[in-house]
């Protein structure tokens, strides 16, 4: 058995059994691949994929236990060389951060800038999506670190930790009804159809909530990931907007007015979190300061030795976290 055979089911799994775009990626032969899995097949007694002709048509039951445990092994692989790249050169290497369009946009532009300036040979990948992507990427080793708000129950499997609180507010364009009401209610609100983030994504269970919880059934026209889409119909008339407060500039949004929703909403809670037994290497720690000051090498280190979730959040039970 050769690390490199684990690496091509592990890779083909993950390139929906399409071995051609896998050599590819890979930059080697598409027979190449097919004969090393084959190889690897015969040493095992076990079939890792199905096939119909020449096409893998899907994962065997035995295939996904020895892809699950190859993904394991590799990682290792990789933790050993970050390990030796650390002494080596700890300021070369590559960090990932799979987040949201509003961490991305709104939170991350200034940390990532201080922190290029510092590490100018680290190279930055930023990859946005849903809860649930940000959650399978950090679970499988595709991203170093995941920074989210939402579905944090599909982080269970992380080490994550808490790094701002944020609101809400109620956006409408300059002379809309709302700006005249001296203290904004929720059923003030309800009167307008509104324009929102998509389920699942920043803090949107939270505002849901605070509806439900006053009888109220909201009519929602239209929703988006992009608070920048949302701004857009909201100035379109389309709907009242709410958003994630850090995603109101003044100085641009200088045709909308931010009501605010302190009062109306429940804080959300942004996370940063990465998969147990992951080698932070030392720019990594700092990265993960500069985005939340309170979360130092030794908070993070004592985190990680956390056995689970509750004792986690244990942790920061007593800590005051910043607001945006």
């Amino acid at each position: 058995m050769k690390l490199q055979q684990l690496r091509y089911v592990w890779e083909v799994a993950h390139h929906d059994l399409n071995v051609s775009a896998t050599a590819q990626s890979l930059y080697t032969s598409q027979p190449g691949i097919s004969k090393q899995i084959r190889l690897l097949e015969d040493e095992l007694g076990v079939e890792v994929f199905s096939r119909s002709g020449k096409h893998l048509t899907r994962i065997t039951p035995a295939g996904e236990k020895i892809i699950e445990t190859a993904g394991e092994i590799l990682r290792k692989v990789d933790s050993i060389k970050q390990v030796a790249q650390e002494f080596s050169d700890e300021r070369k290497g590559s960090l990932s951060i799979a987040t949201t369009h509003t961490q991305a946009r709104y939170a991350l532009p200034d940390i990532i800038k201080k922190f290029i300036v510092q590490y100018p040979d680290v190279a930055l990948h930023m990859h946005q999506g849903s809860p649930v992507q940000m959650a399978e990427m950090a679970a499988d080793g595709s991203v170093d670190f995941a920074i989210a708000t939402e579905a944090l129950e599909l982080f269970n499997d992380l080490v994550m930790m808490p790094c701002y609180q944020w609101n809400r507010c109620v956006l409408v364009p300059k002379g809309h009804p709302l700006t005249h009401v001296s203290k904004l209610s929720l059923q003030d609100i309800a009167r307008y159809p509104l324009v929102t983030y998509i389920f699942g994504f920043t803090g949107r269970s939270k505002l849901d909530d605070a509806f439900m919880n006053e009888g109220l059934s909201p009519r929602v026209v239209f929703t988006a990931a992009d608070a920048d889409v949302i701004k857009t119909y909201v100035r379109l008339k389309l709907g009242v907007g709410i958003i994630a407060r850090m995603a109101y500039d003044p100085d641009v949004d200088t045709d909308l007015v931010a009501l605010n929703g302190d009062h109306l909403f429940e804080p959300s809670i942004t996370k940063i979190g990465f998969r147990r037994g992951t080698f932070l290497r030392g720019f990594m720690y700092d990265f993960i300061e500069k985005f939340a000051p309170h979360l130092t090498k030794d908070v993070v280190q004592d985190a990680i030795a956390r056995q689970n979730k509750t004792e986690i959040e244990a942790l920061f039970s007593n800590i005051q976290l910043p607001s945006l």
